[in-house]
C-alpha cells in the first residue's frame, strides 16, 4: 500500500533573508569551496547561489593566469611592469590590448 500527499492551497517559495544570501555567497568565495556541497547543504540548486553573487556585484569577471614566485623573474624584451602593493604584474610587449586591460582588471589593488 502506497501513501500520497494532497497539499491544498498555493505552494510557497521559501524566503531568504539578505544575511542568509549572503552568507551563502561568502562560503562559496572561500578558497576549495565547492558551491554544489554547499548547494546541498543548504536544500538548494547552486544556480541560485550564483544568482545572488551575480546579484550582489561579486561575480568574477573572467579568468587569468597566475603565477606566484617569490623572487621577480628578469624579463627579457620589453614589457609592461605594474607594480601594486602587493603584486607585481609583467606583461609583455606582444600582448593583445584586450588581454592586458582584462589582467589590469582582474587584479585588485
Amino acid at each position: 500500500m502506497s501513501q500520497i500527499t494532497v497539499i491544498s492551497g498555493p505552494e510557497r517559495r521559501r524566503v531568504w533573508t539578505d544575511q542568509q544570501k549572503r552568507e551563502l555567497v561568502a562560503a562559496v568565495s572561500a578558497p576549495g569551496a565547492n558551491v554544489a556541497e554547499i548547494a546541498r547543504r543548504a536544500d538548494l540548486r547552486p544556480n541560485q547561489i550564483y544568482r545572488w553573487r551575480r546579484q550582489m556585484g561579486q561575480a568574477a569577471q573572467g579568468f587569468a593566469e597566475v603565477q606566484v614566485q617569490p623572487d621577480p623573474m628578469p624579463v627579457t624584451g620589453s614589457a609592461i611592469t605594474v607594480e601594486f602593493e602587493r603584486a607585481i604584474v609583467r606583461i609583455p610587449a606582444g600582448a593583445s590590448p584586450g588581454l592586458v586591460s582584462a589582467v589590469l582588471r582582474s587584479v585588485k589593488p
